[in-house]
Parts: structure tokens; C-alpha cells; sequence
């Protein structure tokens, strides 16, 4: 399964955030594609720790049986308009999509050298370094494939 870790993922991954620009219009939900851009570099933060988001209670309670249907094979999806922690919401407008986009990338680059081996994510627990790789190339494929690319 693909695997943000992955250095040719990584590549893709850069490859289709390259593509976005502000003419990119939303096949679901509403954020634009700069605020998009935005939420993803916020998740990324999140992964290497320097947001702090509480543990969800409803996660608490159904986030295993969600992180192994997501997880359950290359072709399974995350669902449109699924909710996401207030941290990571974006309605503001935000001017530059250019230098959003390069926050991005170089948070997506930055995974080569993330070595923890157990996480605990707000909704889903404890995961293992492969979910977490697995779960966050199905977040940005999420977002890129929301835009068009």
C-alpha cells in the first residue's frame, strides 16, 4: 500500500501540489483550494507534533474499526465531507497560494526523516509508523484528487 514514507510517493505527492493553483475548483466540500493547501500543511504539522489536538471521544469509541477500513486495502477511500478536529479547519481567506504550496511540499519532503515508530492520533489511537505513512498519503490523496489533481 502507498505509503507517505515512500520516497516516490513523497515525489508524487509533490508532483500533483505543483499542479494546484487558484483556478482549481472543488469537486466536494468548501473550503477553496488555498484553504485545502492550508489544511494539509496543518495535518502535517500535527504529525510531527507541533500542534496538540485532545483525543476525540467519539474516536475513542469507533477510531480502531475507522483506521482499519480505511487502511483495508490501496482502493478504499476517505469519505467526502468527513469531519475533521477544529485545529484544522480553515475558513479565513489566505492570499498566497504559491507559498502555501512550498509549506507543503517541504512538510511532505520533511518525511524521510521521521523515524517514531508508534503514534497516537486524535481520532484513530495508537498507530504504527506504516498507518501513519499509509493514512497520511490517503489524506493528501484525499485533497489533491478533491481539487482535480
Amino acid at each position: 500500500m502507498k505509503s507517505i514514507f515512500d520516497q516516490e510517493i513523497r515525489e508524487e505527492v509533490v508532483k500533483r501540489i505543483n499542479s494546484l493553483n487558484e483556478g482549481c475548483k472543488a469537486q466536494w466540500g468548501k473550503m477553496s483550494v488555498i484553504q485545502m493547501v492550508r489544511h494539509c500543511s496543518l495535518c502535517e504539522e500535527y504529525y510531527y507534533g507541533r500542534i496538540k489536538v485532545k483525543r476525540s471521544f467519539l474516536g475513542r469509541i469507533v477510531g480502531r474499526m475507522a483506521i482499519k477500513g480505511i487502511l483495508k486495502d490501496e482502493a478504499t477511500e476517505l469519505k467526502r465531507n468527513a469531519p475533521t478536529s477544529p485545529q484544522f479547519r480553515v475558513s479565513e481567506e489566505i492570499g498566497n497560494i504559491e507559498a502555501e504550496k512550498q509549506s507543503w511540499k517541504l512538510l511532505i519532503e520533511r518525511y524521510e526523516t521521521l523515524k517514531e515508530d508508534k503514534y497516537v492520533h486524535w481520532f484513530f489511537g495508537k498507530m504504527t509508523r506504516a498507518q501513519l505513512g499509509q493514512f497520511i498519503y490517503k489524506h493528501c490523496d484525499h485533497h489533491l484528487r478533491q481539487f482535480g489533481v
